[in-house]
């Protein structure tokens, strides 16, 4: 038997001091990947005895008995186990931490953030069964091993953030559907259809008409310079600076975004471990969601986010489905007879619940027909064109026009799937609000909160097994865009920003590095998901309004700037960055002139629109140095 380093038994007496795993009596067989994995599972449902899939991945930790060969994962998890509850760690397990370098010292600190967010645990929701949680297990266990098996394929920086532009067509169109779609869509769709109506879906013209101009205009320009991040084009065109600063800004963004999605995603997770959505646990439950999405995008790179979102939007879907079959099932109405009801039935503006556009000119509605022309539209380019979260997928094909297809395609798509989770919405009103419809079969339900209805139905009315694939439909979404914007901020951080200043080094060393930014952005989306806790009630706006909101603080400037790089041959670096500063202050102003007393009550989508022009009107003052310096499609 190999010796046993300092490492090794400090992580041995911490994490696993009776050894009582079965066929593991003698505490120096038993694996510490095996004793991790054990208490993950007492943490999560209260049974010690809790085993799943343990024994599955014994394997992957016999063999690295000295800390200087283990792999990464062994290592993580080692350290995993040292500092989960119930242990102490001993000053030689601190000292072990001197041996494995920056890399390994940040993936403790997630480490330890994860074992804070499962201190407290308390029981589960007493519908929430052994089955269901099995369900949700697996899944996650399935994400992670898709993530690991991608790992081993990848040789360069290349392969971590193109896949080598190997990805088919169909699976980048998924991709790019995956990411639009988030818990944000799973909760705050059906929300907005049970309290409103059905007018987000006019929101959705603005996907068609950005998806045509960014695939029409916009990626054949980013093919024909070849570029791995969508800034290097401002680089050509503009200067160093240019790029650095809309990188910086989509990283701030970035932020916003998907840290806006993962407190999203910590709500349901919140009701099912907590039975509430106190703060100090949806704190702790965004803190275990980052965690795993941060854990399989670290080691998986692009090709594991693009490959296991595909997996995710068949089990999103096909859970919101799963969910519209039985509430059918449980309304004693026939269909045709349910949409009647919801005609003849009234939003709280008044309008129909079955209302689809909205042509009302007022500037403070969200979702209105010219909103969704003039402001959504801009708002979905900027994420399709100038977001490195969505470009990633779309420069991962072979060719700008199977790139340009992806794109058209997944929009289209999003439509149907928008509308399936708005259906959602409808049918949880009949079933929850209309006890004239329901009679005897009514539940009750407290909707002053309606941001849990459809978690509520998952957790008391779904049966046991489906309830388990539903909540994994909901952590399909969270982490489908979860897990892009961590690669897309990671590649950004790399190719813009360290390549340059750290050149000539291997593309091991590079790859290296990327994992690392991986878990440094996924401690920042942790960060701000905590802010958004109490920044959504604040604000008193809805969840789906809230998130889109956040997005257009950088979009606008971003928009502006990428417009006049492609169409004009006006710009300079330093009216880039002036332009993008402008272009969050202008967002930022116009959503607070209500509480500084002025009289301007602008939608997202109008402050979408102000924000983008401002930029672009201060990015086109400045003056190139080369004239012949324009990058318009051809």
């Amino acid at each position: 038997m190999r010796a046993r380093t300092p490492a090794r038994l400090a992580f041995e007496r911490a994490s696993c001091p009776e050894r009582t795993s079965r066929g593991f009596e003698d505490s120096a067989s038993a694996s510490p990947l095996r004793c991790a994995f054990q208490k993950i599972g007492a943490a999560i449902s209260g049974n010690s005895d809790s085993a799943f899939v343990i024994r599955s991945v014994d394997h992957t930790s016999r063999g690295f008995e000295d800390s200087a060969s283990a792999s990464p994962l062994h290592c993580a998890f080692q350290k995993l186990g040292a500092v989960l509850p119930g242990n102490s760690i001993s000053a030689s397990f601190i000292r072990s931490v001197d041996h494995c370098g920056p890399w390994s010292a940040v993936r403790l600190m997630i480490a330890a953030l994860l074992a804070m967010a499962l201190a407290p645990v308390a029981p589960a929701p007493a519908g929430f069964t052994a089955l269901d949680w099995s369900v949700v297990v697996v899944y996650f266990l399935c994400v992670l091993a898709l993530g690991i098996w991608f790992a081993r394929r990848q040789k360069n920086a290349g392969d971590y953030f193109l896949a080598g532009r190997r990805i088919p067509m169909w699976a980048a169109s998924i991709s790019i559907l995956a990411t639009t779609l988030s818990a944000v869509t799973f909760i705050g769709a059906p929300e907005e259809a049970f309290a409103g109506n059905l007018t987000y879906i006019s929101a959705n013209l603005g996907v068609v008409i950005a998806a045509v101009v960014v695939a029409v205009f916009f990626i054949p320009v980013f093919y024909r310079h070849n570029v791995t991040t969508v800034y290097e084009l401002l680089e050509i065109r503009m200067g160093t600076n240019a790029k650095l600063g809309a990188s910086a800004m989509f990283m701030l963004g970035r932020i916003f975004a998907s840290g806006s999605r993962l407190f999203a995603a910590a709500i349901p997770l919140s009701l099912i471990v907590f039975g509430n959505i106190e703060p100090q646990h949806m704190v702790q439950s965004i803190l275990m969601i980052a965690f795993v999405a941060a854990l399989y995008t670290t080691f998986g790179g692009i090709a594991a986010v693009i490959w296991t979102d595909t997996a995710q939007v068949i089990i999103l879907v096909g859970a919101a489905l799963v969910a519209a079959f039985l509430l059918v099932q449980r309304i004693p109405e026939s269909p045709l007879e349910i949409g009647r009801i919801l005609a003849e039935s009234q939003a709280a503006d008044g309008s129909s619940k079955l209302a689809l556009f909205d042509f009302r000119t007022d500037l403070s509605l969200p979702y209105t027909v010219w909103s969704a022309i003039f402001g959504f539209s801009l708002l979905n380019m900027a994420w399709y064109g100038t977001d490195q979260d969505l470009v990633q997928r779309m420069l991962t094909c072979r060719s700008a026009f199977r790139a340009s297809m992806s794109l058209i395609l997944s929009a289209f798509i999003a439509i149907g799937v928008v509308a399936i989770f708005l259906a959602l919405g409808l049918l949880l009103y009949v079933y929850y609000a209309r006890p004239d419809i329901m009679g005897a079969a009514a539940p009750a339900l407290d909707i002053a909160d309606t941001r849990r209805v459809f978690l509520v139905f998952i957790l008391d009315e779904m049966p046991v097994g489906l309830r388990g694939l539903m909540i994994a439909g909901l952590f399909a979404a969270a982490m489908s865009s979860l897990d892009s914007g961590l690669n897309a901020m990671a590649s950004t951080a790399v190719s813009d920003w360290y390549r340059p200043l750290r050149r000539g080094k291997s593309d091991r060393h590079y790859l290296r590095v990327s994992r690392l930014a991986v878990a440094l952005w996924a401690m920042a989306l942790a960060s701000f998901a905590c802010i958004c806790v109490w920044w959504q009630q604040a604000s008193g706006e809805g969840l789906l309004q809230f998130a889109l909101g956040v997005m257009v603080f950088a979009y606008a400037g971003l928009l502006g700037v990428f417009l006049t790089a492609i169409f004009t041959k006006r710009g300079s670096s330093v009216s880039v960055c002036i332009a993008l500063v402008a272009g969050f202050v202008t967002v930022l102003f116009l959503q607070n002139a209500p509480a500084l007393g002025i009289n301007l009550n602008l939608s997202l989508g109008w402050r979408m629109l102000v924000g983008t022009v401002v930029s672009f009107s201060i990015c086109a003052s400045g003056r190139p140095k080369r004239r012949d310096s324009t990058v318009q499609a051809e």
